[in-house]
């Protein structure tokens, strides 16, 4: 990350090991530039102020109620653009050996992600579904 997306990085709860029930997020994608914008719309409808944003790889990402807003180019999004959605969970192991058992094809392997561990499922009626969970980092975000 560079000094300025970490600067950018930030969670008003870092730790989901405390939920009771997954958070389901719609993933919302937009052209480079548009993130504040969107932001801003979101918080707006919703009425739920943004509580997170970091950067994973190229992208830029804020999350918002139930929405995730995903910023990068086309290229960039390209291989994201496929996944239905996203569930923050009180702990991805679960549900990766879950979903292992019931026949579901991990294609993005268990990995630390900026925001805690994650990674990507298609299930067996095809649907692709990103699992993370999210801890504190050592500068406490």
């Amino acid at each position: 990350m560079t000094e300025e997306t970490n600067e950018l990085f930030w969670r008003t709860r870092n730790d989901s090991s405390t939920l009771a029930q997954p958070r389901v997020f719609i993933r919302v994608f937009l052209e480079p530039g548009r993130l504040d914008a969107a932001i801003a719309f979101y918080e707006r409808l919703t009425g739920t102020p943004a509580d997170g944003r970091f950067s994973f790889q190229t992208l830029r990402l804020a999350m918002v109620g139930s929405f995730l807003l995903i910023e990068g180019s086309a290229e960039d999004l390209t291989p994201f653009r496929p996944t239905t959605g996203t569930l923050l969970v009180d702990d991805v192991r679960p549900y990766h050996d879950r979903l292992l058992a019931a026949g579901a094809e991990i294609f993005q392997p268990l990995q630390p992600v900026p925001t805690g561990a994650g990674f990507s499922a298609r299930h067996p009626d095809g649907t692709r579904v990103e699992y993370v969970h999210h801890r504190p980092r050592p500068d406490g975000r």
